[in-house]
């Protein structure tokens, strides 16, 4: 075969290997809140109450108060999801969630999705909100299995697998959650901290919480696994 012609069989084969490799893109400008939404539900009677989201310094903070989601515009599946995030006053609460779909469907205030968890000492817990996810070792993560649900009432938190991943109060946390068909993984600070199956859902929209502390967050980005 003459070198001419293996050229025109390996490079075309070489561009589509390239083409194919998926692209991280990030959730988050740097600059506003292009691409998302904010649902704060005591805003509705409270039309000039100030937003808890904002951009500062490059970051995208969340107040923690009013309590809140921002939420994106666009549906999501199969993916790997990258946050690096840090509490810089106190430690608190706050959450990642994922597959979202009907606004305020629980105490009228969370979307119904499953909320990984970012909680000061209880990071990578799952909450289930009007979606489940099954684990291993099932009740003893989660209470007798006569009280699971997910509704108001149930017991709706799993527990995560470790105590030693998160970090001291005011140093970046790296969590990657890893959605793909209805499996769900989560890591933080590089420890595999969570990981179900089953889940009732497998896509919709990413939503964060605002739920009563400052979180700083200065990495979203999202790589694409496949395509629904």
């Amino acid at each position: 075969m003459n070198r001419a012609l293996l050229m025109a069989l390996v490079v075309p084969f070489v561009g589509s290997a390239h083409r194919s490799r998926p692209r991280p893109t990030s959730l988050f400008n740097g600059r506003d809140l292009s691409g998302w939404h904010v649902d704060v539900p005591a805003a509705d009677t409270s039309p000039r109450l100030r937003s808890p989201f904002l951009v500062r310094n490059g970051m995208l903070v969340t107040l923690g108060e009013p309590r809140g989601h921002l939420i994106t515009d666009s549906s999501y599946s199969n993916y790997r999801l990258e946050v690096e995030y840090r509490f810089p006053g106190a430690p608190g609460n706050a959450g990642v969630l994922v597959h979202a779909s009907t606004p305020r469907a629980l105490y009228a205030m969370f979307p119904r999705s499953i909320e990984v968890q970012m909680e000061s000492g209880n990071a990578g817990d799952f909450w289930c909100i009007l979606e489940d996810i099954r684990v291993p070792d099932m009740e003893r993560r989660r209470g007798p299995r006569a009280e699971w649900g997910t509704t108001e009432g149930k017991a709706r938190r799993i527990l995560n697998l470790t105590d030693h991943s998160e970090k001291p109060l005011g140093q970046w946390y790296r969590m990657v959650i890893e959605a793909v068909g209805r499996t769900l993984k989560v890591w933080v600070n590089g420890d595999l901290v969570n990981a179900g199956s089953d889940a009732t859902a497998d896509h919709g929209r990413i939503a964060l919480q605002s739920e009563g502390a400052e979180v700083e967050f200065r990495k979203l980005l999202l790589t694409r696994l496949g395509h629904r």
